[in-house]
């Protein structure tokens, strides 16, 4: 699998969008990300998962996956190495990020779909009319 395979499978998912943060593409649904490519360049998608999720995805597939370094692998924040992973692999874990994020934004009371981008001064704003 490639970057580009990434971007395929990570937008076939429901309400899922690109956008682009600092000069990296990422992939958000309702607003908010659930993976970028960032570290593409090295060979690596990441993935926006639980510390359980890292670690069962880690266990099952040591040389697919690893944390990212740092504070952030330590949130759950994973890389998954591109050419390691098949299409079935790659669409799992993608999928497993998506619905974790579709879940968190259910929970926090934002909408998933596209109006989800809006930011509070938008909502503001909108009010005030």
């Amino acid at each position: 699998m490639n970057a580009k395979d990434f971007r395929r499978i990570a937008l076939s998912f429901e309400g899922a969008e690109e956008s682009s943060h600092m000069g990296s593409p990422e992939f958000r649904v309702g607003g908010r990300i659930f993976a970028t490519l960032a570290s593409q360049k090295q060979g690596y998608g990441n993935l926006m998962l639980t510390l359980e999720q890292q670690q069962a995805f880690v266990e099952e597939l040591p040389d697919v996956f690893l944390p990212i370094a740092g504070g952030w692998g330590r949130m759950g924040m994973t890389h998954i190495r591109l050419v390691e992973a098949g299409e079935e692999v790659l669409e799992g874990a993608l999928r497993a990020a998506w619905k974790l994020r579709m879940e968190k934004n259910g929970r926090t009371g934002k909408k998933n779909g596209p109006q989800g981008n809006r930011t509070r001064s938008t909502n503001a704003r909108r009010k005030r009319r």
